[in-house]
């Protein structure tokens, strides 16, 4: 199995956290820039990272490929059993991607600082108002860790870099952050680049 990574995106940060989560040994090819390899251009048409292949298959949207890995190695499960559970858990999926992972694209692409800053404070203001959601269990929406943890995570790991400091009295969230990033896992899935958005 190889997977083609950018070195610091949430959407190959969250592929290499369930990556990390379920031990898969697999080798990693970093993409930097415009400049992709010549197999990746061939492998998928969108010419997108992350890009997974397994033998003869070729997954390139991450939410594709965190689920198909949840379900090809399969211990420790990251996606609850129950079918309506699960489709919770689809739909939180569906949001953050919407919500945060936009709005995180939106700062880090805008060509002007007013466009950039409003991006910013909606962000925030979304995650400061999930704070009762990151109270009510240990792990989002849940008592075990998750591929919505392993979606959430690269983006809170991200806020210094965005430009955001969450208040003091979204402990929950705090307590949530301290929480996932002391994971080895965690730990593990970050690149270089990452570690640095946070020293």
């Amino acid at each position: 199995m190889t997977l083609f990574s950018r070195a610091n995106c949430p959407w190959s940060h969250r592929t290499r956290l369930v990556l990390a989560e379920k031990s898969i040994n697999i080798d990693i090819v970093y993409v930097d820039g415009d400049h992709l390899p010549e197999d990746l251009l061939d492998l998928n048409p969108y010419n997108t990272v992350p890009t997974l292949v397994d033998r003869e298959l070729v997954l390139y949207d991450s939410r594709v490929i965190i689920e198909y890995l949840d379900e090809r190695f399969p211990h420790p499960p990251l996606m609850p059993v129950d079918p309506v559970t699960r489709a919770q858990f689809r739909l939180a999926l569906f949001r953050i991607e919407k919500d945060w992972y936009g709005l995180a694209e939106e700062i880090s692409t805008a060509s002007d600082n007013r466009k950039a800053g409003r991006a910013r404070k909606i962000l925030e203001e979304s995650i400061v108002s999930s704070a009762e959601i990151f109270a009510a269990k240990p792990f989002f929406l849940s008592d075990e860790f998750s591929l919505v943890d392993c979606t959430i995570a690269p983006i809170l790991w991200r806020l210094p870099a965005y430009g955001i400091e969450l208040p003091q009295k979204v402990k929950p969230i705090h307590r949530y952050m301290d929480e996932i990033f002391s994971r080895p896992s965690f730990q593990h899935s970050l690149t270089e680049q990452e570690q640095e958005l946070r020293l």
